[in-house]
Parts: C-alpha cells; structure tokens; sequence
C-alpha cells in the first residue's frame, strides 16, 4: 500500500453572488500540489462541501480534471445526511476515477448508536454497489456530534473489505487517535488534527489531510510525512481554532496570495473580521517569517 502523504483540505472561492470561481480552485489544487500535497481533498470541511450541491460537484470536479488534476491526486468529501444523496455524489466522483470518497456520518440526528451508524453507511455501500471502493470514513464528532467508535471502524472493515480502507480522524482526542492507530494499523489513518499530526505519523499513521496546507503546505507536509514536529504549525492551528477555522483558512489564503476575493464564503457561514485577520496575519508572521538574531 503506498503511502498517502498530504492532502489539503481544499478551500473553495466564491464569487460575490456565491458561484463557485472554478479558475481560482484550479489554480489553488495546482498550487498545493507543487507545494508539497499529494492530492487534493475537494468539498471537505473546509471547502464548505456540505453547502455544495451535487451538479455544481460535478461541473468543479471536470474542470478540474479537465485542467489536468489526475484522479489519483483527488479525494472527494461527501457530508451528506441522506444515504441516497451520499451514494450518489460518491458514485459521480468514483465514476471519475478519484483516490479516495471521505465519507462523513450523517449529522442531522444527535446520539445515534453505533448500531445506526453501521446500517446507514451500510446503506450507502450498497446503493454504490460495484463501484464502492477506497472509503475513509470521517470521524469529525465536532460537527457531526457523533465518535466513529473504534469497534465500528473494526465492524465496517470487517463487513466491507476493500470499500472501508481508512479514517479520518478529525475528532482531536488524543486516546481515539491511538487506539485507532495501534488497533487498525493496516488501514490509512490520516490525522486531521495538526496538533496531533507528527506524533501521529511517527506511530504509523499515514498523513493527513489538512486545511491549514492551504496556505503552509512544505510545513505540513514534513509533518504528515516525516512525522516532523514543527512547534510553529501547532500553536497557528491554536490560533486559528479560536475563531471559525473556515472563514479564517481563507482569511490567511486571502493574506498569502494577496487576493481579497478568498475572503467570501458561502451561507450559513460568515467571512471574519478584517481586526481578526490582521491578528491571524500577525500571528503568523511571528512564527513563519521572524528571522533568528
């Protein structure tokens, strides 16, 4: 099994009426690539996936392809609640070719069981029938309000070999994380966590998928695939987790690359304030661009 290595957690640039600009997503997929990232994650958390329909999916992924992205450099977020929904933008992407479907739980129902879980991603496997391949389930409890279980993860591998071959674990529990790593250490665990990333990859996971390398991707990746601890990427990730991570990912995207445009982001979000961003900008100037005496 080859290594997975980074993936950025693509942020996806609107324009003022909310229409994806699709030459601004090509030329951030192409930028992260030569930077480091070995694939691209599209429609994730942080490219505000769950706000993105199942058409506009479809014409962003042929452009992109159509650019000249390779399949194999593109993972594809599916954060739906209907399980029909979830096997039909799964299936569109796989049709195309990707890596990898991240594949979120549903999230609209609190304290659902394990039991519930399993049957519902279940269901989504089987309305994908032969296509379903290369599943990463995405544990992300802070917006789902559900824990994929270590048991589970252990009960959808054994049920479907092949289709379930990895986790996202975005959940920032220390504890879940190696219980993941040392319990299900042939599948790919990918640590979403920055603060956790280089301990993680050092235990054996294998890389991440990172917003944060949007805009720090040489850094992040000596992370995910050194296991390289880098001080200056976890106290920016404390940073930035003191205010929406989204609207502040592109806020610093917007600050890197000069362009106020990936600033605006889809409703129900909200763009950040322009006092927040000058903080961020300054935070990460300390940190990054502070030459030593």
């Amino acid at each position: 099994m080859s290594r997975f290595g980074l993936s950025v957690a693509l942020t996806t640039p609107f324009d003022e009426n909310g229409d994806i600009v699709l030459d601004m997503m090509i030329a951030q997929a192409k930028r992260s690539l030569a930077a480091g990232c070995t694939s691209c994650t599209l429609f994730g958390t942080t490219g505000e996936g769950s706000s993105i329909g199942t058409k506009e999916r479809e014409r962003a992924l042929s452009a992109i392809l159509s650019a000249g992205v390779a399949p194999e450099q593109i993972v594809v977020g599916v954060l739906v609640d209907s399980a029909e929904d979830a096997a039909e933008q799964a299936g569109q992407a796989l049709d195309r070719g990707v890596r990898n479907i991240l594949l979120a739980p549903p999230s609209y129902f609190k304290n659902v069981s394990d039991e519930g879980l399993f049957r519902w991603f279940s269901r989504v496997f089987s309305l994908l029938g032969s296509k379903a391949r290369d599943i990463l389930v995405y544990n992300i409890p802070s917006v789902t309000m559900v824990t994929l279980s270590v048991p589970l993860v252990a009960r959808l591998r054994e049920a479907f070999p092949g289709i379930v071959t990895g986790v996202k674990d975005s959940g920032g529990d220390w504890p879940h994380t190696q219980a993941l790593l040392k319990d299900h250490s042939d599948l790919i665990i990918l640590i979403g966590d920055e603060r956790h990333l280089a301990q993680g990859v050092r235990l054996g996971g294998q890389g991440a998928i990172s917003g944060v390398a949007n805009f720090a991707a040489p850094e992040v990746a000596a992370m995910a695939n050194e296991g390289r601890e880098d001080a200056r990427v976890v106290e920016l990730v404390v940073e930035l987790l003191k205010h929406p991570v989204t609207p502040a990912v592109k806020a610093m995207v917007a600050r890197e690359l000069g362009d106020e445009k990936w600033l605006a982001v889809r409703a129900p979000l909200l763009s950040i304030s322009t006092d927040v961003q000058k903080q961020l900008g300054n935070v990460f100037d300390g940190l990054f661009r502070t030459k030593a005496a």
